[in-house]
């Protein structure tokens, strides 16, 4: 979660880098990175102290979002997201705001991560590890785990819970392999986590590799 100036130059700089670009400042087709330059800025504006011009630089940014969000069909709360994000496509990415997805997630478009309703009216959503890759048309919803390095592969639906370094498909998604994500040449891989932090090692301090 970002908490302050230095977290939210870590999340900046890692969903750059996850997202490939090369360039500094947004060009005319980066939809995507504006975006998620946008989620950034109001949860950052969100979470931290409400002076006045923090309260007008959030309205500012959450208009943004909200006017990026209807173009690329996003509907993706604050606070959700670990840093590392990687959104593909533009186009029908919705995600409960109760949900929990780690660093380093590469998803794609057409998924939705929902939640169940309790008998006490609890909204039950699901909780994704670190290094995760969501392929396209992808459901998951409940009360679940995920845990680290995993593939869930395309339209699979997951609806219960799973552990680390496998990879998942099928309706409803099972185990297909022992082999997550790891090993693919994908931004969710450890390989590509690992070289961000060389290239940045001032931000060394939030590699979730050192506590797992």
């Amino acid at each position: 979660m970002i908490n302050n100036k230095q977290d939210l130059l870590f999340y900046l700089a890692a969903d750059k880098f996850s997202l490939g670009i090369k360039h500094k400042h947004p060009k005319m087709n980066d939809e995507i990175w504006k975006f998620q330059i946008a989620l950034r800025k109001v949860e950052f504006y969100k979470n931290t102290n409400k002076s006045l011009l923090k309260k007008l630089a959030l309205i500012k940014w959450q208009l943004k979002k909200r006017k990026l969000a209807l173009i690329l069909g996003f509907d993706i709360p604050e606070n959700v997201f670990g840093a590392g994000l990687r959104i593909n496509h533009f186009g029908n990415l919705i995600v409960n705001n109760q949900a929990k997805i780690g660093m380093w997630c590469d998803i794609h478009q057409g998924v939705n991560i929902g939640a169940n309703n309790s008998s006490d009216n609890k909204v039950l959503a699901p909780t994704v590890g670190n290094n995760v890759w969501i392929g396209p048309g992808a459901k998951l919803f409940g009360d679940i785990l995920i845990g680290n390095h995993v593939a869930i592969g395309a339209n699979a639906v997951v609806n219960k819970t799973f552990s680390d370094d496998i990879t998942l498909a099928g309706i409803p998604a099972k185990l297909i392999n022992k082999n997550g994500t790891r090993e693919m040449n994908i931004a969710a891989s450890k390989k590509r986590m690992d070289n961000f932090f060389i290239l940045n090692q001032h931000f060394k301090m939030y590699d979730p590799s050192e506590h797992f």
